[in-house]
């Protein structure tokens, strides 16, 4: 079926040259891009994927920074679409490490042969919709333009990096970037003087690394945050055994879960047990592995309340433990938010690198960056003299990406203006305006490839039900949007994640609409939803 689908990928031409015509394009060629391409073209269809990275992989090409890995559990995260996939595959380590990630990702590709779908260095600049046609056009920064009836933009939640308008930031003198763009050929940070902005989930791996080799590192802190002991090691030959047997345990698990992760909340309140029996369980769960003390817990630790923060404190206490310095311990202490209300960063020795003499905490809510000079940083306080910047200040997330990218609809309609108040959709996967738009990485909820395959296959089959009924455009409803829209702001503003200032509600990015950017839902509704409105004929599109 693949080489069918090639030959059918004939490239045409207009009045302003060559176009390649598909029935789908893809933006993107990470981990859902990749799959939407295999499902797409296993379908029968034309498709082809550009992707703006010299190599595939997505987030897990451009973020090559030191301590990148899955906080996730490996074997939740790859594929299971294939049997043979995943008896072939050896995850290496509890929390897969980037390298060994992007290594899974290529060998995906090279297995199922995608590659040859798959444009490379080829950054999309824009996508009109043509009404006459019902086609999308996407042009390329270096010309290259291409045309399709089905346009899906795979291009993450997190991939456009962020650096604040820092006064000055073009004056410093040495090498400087965003762990989201750390280049390929790496950084020599040997025994320098290295500046870290941001201590979130990235900036945390990337801390715990780089203080094992710079000569000094100053860590400017905004937030302090509840950051979770990681306990990753590697995968010896018989549990690789236990995992290779066990995978439609685990699956099914995750397809249980709220978040799609192989954590599921103990159903009793906190408040309900005694003390001891509390207690008990937070240290237990403490030992435990990645996102367990976050997501197995007694659940009304996950709702504002009493119980969640009499884990917090035990938390907060966790961290005082492992830091020397009483004052520099309160720093590291968060104060201002509620457990579980940012995204949680797990890691692994984090909180000791402040015990070593060559390391440096520096509080930017009582002395804020006042600019960036050819030497350093400087605070309201101080001038910081250093040899290399990292802007480890987080991602533009959800639309980010996509309003990167000139995309017009019908009536010459600009999605970015659009979603200018925030995402405008139905179910997170079209917006009304744009037919045959499927904005895939705005509707996954929870563990991201548990989340997105479900949502790739919902996205494919709605494809096929258009084709096979001799429909031209699927798109919503107004009507639908507007009830969508609603649910997610009422629903959403109930929801932990909403209640302190974080990517998850665009509050980190000066100027952008405060709302929730994701579905308040959990996975297993989400896809009990898409599931109706596929069985009710589409209920909610508009099929032309």
């Amino acid at each position: 079926m693949a080489s069918t689908s090639q030959q059918t990928a004939t490239a045409g031409t207009d009045q302003s040259g060559e176009v390649e015509q598909f029935d789908a394009i893809i933006i993107g060629a990470g981990v859902t891009g990749l799959y939407s391409l295999y499902r797409l073209r296993e379908l029968g269809l034309s498709v082809k994927s550009f992707d703006d990275g010299s190599g595939i992989g997505g987030t897990w090409f451009w973020n090559r920074y030191p301590g990148c890995r899955f906080d996730s559990e490996s074997y939740s995260y790859g594929y299971s679409f294939s049997e043979e996939l995943l008896q072939e595959w050896d995850w290496k380590e509890h929390y897969s490490a980037q390298p060994d990630t992007e290594r899974y990702l290529n060998y995906v590709a090279d297995k199922f042969d995608l590659r040859k779908h798959i444009r490379l260095n080829s950054r999309v600049v824009s996508a009109v919709f043509d009404e006459n046609e019902s086609l999308w056009q996407v042009e390329m920064e270096d010309g290259h333009r291409a045309r399709g009836q089905f346009l899906i933009t795979s291009i993450g939640i997190l991939s456009a990096s962020y650096i604040p308008d820092f006064e000055g930031i073009h004056s410093f003198k040495g090498p400087w970037t965003h762990p989201g763009k750390w280049p390929k050929e790496g950084m020599d940070l040997a025994g320098k003087r290295v500046g870290v902005i941001g201590t979130g989930a990235t900036g945390v791996q990337l801390i715990t690394e780089i203080a094992k080799e710079v000569g000094h590192l100053t860590v400017f802190q905004r937030t302090a945050n509840f950051c979770a002991p990681l306990r990753n090691g590697p995968i010896d030959d018989e549990t690789q055994k236990k995992i290779k047997a066990s995978y439609p345990e685990i699956f099914k698990k995750c397809a249980e879960t709220n978040g799609s992760f192989m954590h599921q909340f103990d159903t009793r309140s906190a408040m309900a047990v005694s003390p001891e029996e509390r207690l008990e369980q937070y240290e237990r769960l403490w030992l435990e592995g990645g996102f367990a003390k976050w997501l197995s817990n007694f659940y009304d630790v996950m709702v504002p309340g009493e119980a969640n923060e009499d884990y917090a404190e035990f938390f907060r206490n966790k961290i005082r433990e492992r830091v020397n310095d009483p004052v520099i311990a309160e720093m590291l202490v968060p104060k201002d938010h509620m457990f579980g209300s940012k995204r949680l960063p797990c890691e692994s020795g984090y909180y000791e690198v402040y015990n070593q003499d060559n390391v440096s905490l520096i509080d930017v809510r009582k002395a804020p960056i006042e600019r960036i000079t050819p030497k350093g940083v400087k605070t309201t306080d101080a001038e910081y003299e250093l040899d290399v910047i990292i802007y480890a200040t987080g991602y533009d997330a959800v639309t980010g990406s996509l309003n990167k990218i000139d995309i017009h609809g019908i009536g010459d309609e600009i999605l970015k203006e659009k979603f200018a108040g925030g995402p405008r959709t139905y179910m997170g996967v079209q917006s009304a305006g744009f037919p045959n738009l499927f904005t895939i990485n705005a509707a996954s909820v929870g563990n991201f490839v548990r989340a997105a395959e479900p949502l790739v296959d919902w996205v494919s089959e709605a494809i096929c039900y258009v084709r096979d009924n001799n429909f031209k455009r699927i798109s919503p409803t107004p009507e639908a949007e507007d009830t969508w829209t609603k649910h997610v702001s009422e629903a959403g503003a109930n929801i932990l994640r909403s209640q302190a200032d974080s990517w998850f509600v665009g509050a980190n990015i000066p100027g952008k609409a405060r709302v929730l950017l994701t579905a308040p839902d959990t996975a297993p509704q989400m896809r009990a939803k898409r599931d109706a409105v596929a069985a009710n004929g589409y209920e909610g599109f508009i099929l032309e």
